[in-house]
């Protein structure tokens, strides 16, 4: 063999290593991912799992798994990871070999039932609605907390919260319940006190304030009527309870219109047969419905009826004469609408 085959040869095998080498480098450190989004690792999954939660970012034809076993990244760390366009291979997994997983935003607002704000949590972190429900349920953290199944949804406040997640329902309600604790400052908590309610009654009358009203300046003067009635011993009579009730026995049921024939029905949430407060909240009250009771305006009302000349809003009264007046308005104005129930 001549020397300019030879010096052929060698050209030709530093090409082909060259380009083996380049297309390695690419595979493992060159820009991969293909859009920013995120990925959501559960607990349980396994590497092959994640090759599949990541065909999105970086298609079927990767060097993943191999990668995976060299770097030692065999047990995949739960959680939600952010991906950005333009991470290589080898950024990917130290990302999720890391752990560094990026925190979520979680939400809700005033559900009615326990039920009800467990699914809605469960469609934002890894745990499913039953796991938080029985948390929430569980006997041990009642008794810890001094709470009932019935006081329960007056520890959860409506807000935007921080969570991992894969992070567990025991972690949820246990922050909930902290925020709830912070909530209650001494000041807090004096105010309740001068009007002659713990933080749990607090939270009961609270939730009955947001069922009554949809507006916010409207909160604060019912609230007042409420207190009113309870410091001389008169009943709530309060309609979104008895609904409440109703609903207890029919979920399903849409009530637009309560009847006489409901003031009757037997439940402890019937505030028109039962003195003062129900068991617990017929909701999850709000920050602001809290303080709409701890906060509520002086006035001498102990009657009102919803307003058909001001949507959301009531109509007030001293007495019951003047409540009737009220009284019919609003009933001409849902015969009106044939609106019977």
């Amino acid at each position: 063999m001549n020397k300019q085959k030879i010096l052929f040869l060698i050209s030709t095998l530093i090409l082909v290593i060259g380009i083996v080498g380049y297309n390695y480098y690419q595979n493992i450190f060159g820009e991969l991912v293909t859009k920013d989004g995120a990925i959501y690792i559960g607990s349980n999954e396994t590497i092959n799992d994640v090759e599949k939660e990541l065909f999105d970012f970086l298609g079927d034809d990767n060097n993943f798994n191999w990668l995976a076993q060299q770097k030692k990244y065999l047990n995949p760390k739960a959680g939600k990871y952010i991906l950005t366009k333009g991470m290589s291979l080898n950024d990917v997994i130290n990302l999720l070999r890391s752990g560094n997983q990026t925190p979520i935003k979680v939400s809700f607002n005033n559900q009615d039932t326990l039920e009800k704000f467990s699914g809605r949590i469960s469609t934002q972190i890894e745990a499913d609605s039953i796991s938080i429900l029985e948390i929430f349920k569980d006997p041990v953290f009642l008794k810890n907390n001094k709470l009932t199944e019935a006081s329960v949804l007056g520890i959860l406040i409506p807000n935007t919260y921080e969570f991992y997640w894969n992070a567990s329902a025991e972690t949820v309600a246990n922050k909930l319940y902290q925020n709830t604790i912070s909530f209650w400052t001494p000041s807090r908590i004096r105010q309740a006190k001068e009007l002659g309610l713990t933080p749990g009654e607090v939270s009961t009358l609270a939730s009955i304030v947001i069922k009554e009203s949809s507006k916010a300046d409207d909160r604060p003067k019912v609230a007042r009527l409420y207190l009113n009635r309870l410091a001389t011993g008169m009943k709530l009579q309060a309609d979104p309870t008895v609904i409440y009730a109703i609903q207890q026995e029919k979920p399903d049921a849409v009530v637009q219109r309560v009847l006489r024939k409901d003031l009757t029905i037997d439940s402890p949430y019937n505030t028109y047969k039962n003195v003062g407060l129900p068991p617990g909240p017929i909701c999850v009250p709000e920050k602001a419905a809290l303080l709409a009771v701890l906060e509520a305006p002086e006035h001498d009302y102990i009657f009102m009826c919803a307003d058909p000349d001001q949507p959301g809003y009531h109509a007030f009264a001293r007495n019951y004469a003047g409540h009737l007046v009220n009284q019919r308005k609003w009933t001409n104005w849902l015969n009106s609408r044939k609106i019977y129930r």
